[in-house]
This record gives C-alpha cells, sequence and structure tokens, in this order.
C-alpha cells in the first residue's frame, strides 16, 4: 500500500520494528545506504521478530540509485522536525512514498530544500528534540493509512 523509505538507518531495533510495521500494514521498506549495521544482524530480527522473511524490502546503494529507479514525484513525503507543516495536513494515496531520515542526522538538507512543500513533521513540544524514528514512522504510517481506510480495507 504504502512504502517506507529509510534513510541511512542507524539503529537495528528502529529498523527491525519498523520492518514489522511494514508486514502488519502491506508497506515495502527500503532502505538507502549507508546503513549503520548489518541487515543481518540480530538484533534487526529480534526486533522484527519472526516477520523478517516476510518484509518486502529494497536495499539501495544511495538515493540517487532510489531516485533513478523511483524518479522524485508529488507521491514523496519527508519528515522532518525542519518544517512546520504537521504530517496530518498532507494528502495520503496508495502508493506513495514516505521518508525517515536517520536517528542521528535526519534526510539530508539537499533532499529537504528540493521539495519544501512534501515535507512534514510530527508537533511536539519545545521539550524534545524529536521521537523514536520507529515511532514516528508508525504515527506517519497509520495517518497515511486512515486517510485511504476504504482502499485500505479492501487489500487486507
Amino acid at each position: 500500500m504504502f512504502h517506507i523509505v529509510l534513510v541511512h538507518p542507524q539503529i537495528p531495533n528502529n529498523t527491525g520494528a519498523i520492518g514489522r510495521l511494514c508486514v502488519n500494514t502491506g508497506s515495502s521498506l527500503h532502505l538507502i545506504k549507508p546503513i549503520g549495521f548489518d541487515i543481518d544482524e540480530k538484533a534487526v530480527r529480534r526486533a522484527g521478530l519472526d516477520y523478517w522473511h516476510k518484509i518486502d524490502l529494497h536495499v539501495w546503494e544511495n538515493l540517487e540509485a532510489f531516485f533513478q529507479a523511483h524518479p522524485p514525484s508529488k507521491k514523496c513525503y519527508f519528515a522532518t522536525t525542519k518544517t512546520d507543516t504537521p504530517y496530518f495536513q498532507m494528502p495520503f494515496a496508495p502508493g506513495d512514498y514516505l521518508f525517515f531520515g536517520s536517528e542521528t542526522a535526519g534526510i539530508p538538507a539537499e533532499v529537504l530544500q528540493q521539495f519544501p512543500d512534501q515535507c512534514m513533521t510530527i508537533p511536539m513540544t519545545r521539550e524534545g528534540r524529536s521521537l523514536n524514528l520507529a515511532i514516528s514512522t508508525g504515527i506517519i504510517v497509520y495517518e497515511a493509512i486512515k486517510q485511504n481506510f476504504e482502499t485500505y480495507k479492501e487489500e487486507m
């Protein structure tokens, strides 16, 4: 239904949990290298539990290779703390690509600058910098499902 794109993920437990989320939501998982761990690492499999082999997984050498195969379009949305536009104002549709950056650096600034109208954030207080990557992904994926629930139900 949706494509989850993790740009340079660093923490295996987050990626494993997001993989599990992908299986349970019918989403594809795209990992953009460099990745901060070996995807065969035990921590990834542990967090993904027995779901890891069920993931529609795509690993890309870099963002350029990903964008060559999937040219950027209005179907791409970028999660960042560097915008004021809340995720729930985005008009998600089946097949969209939902991008999330690394836990340490986020999505590269040059990517965000190319698509300012497609950048979204999760509103939060000033007390914290950001939410955990797996939690952020779950919040946004389920908003996308909510907006397209009738179509989603048919695919379940």
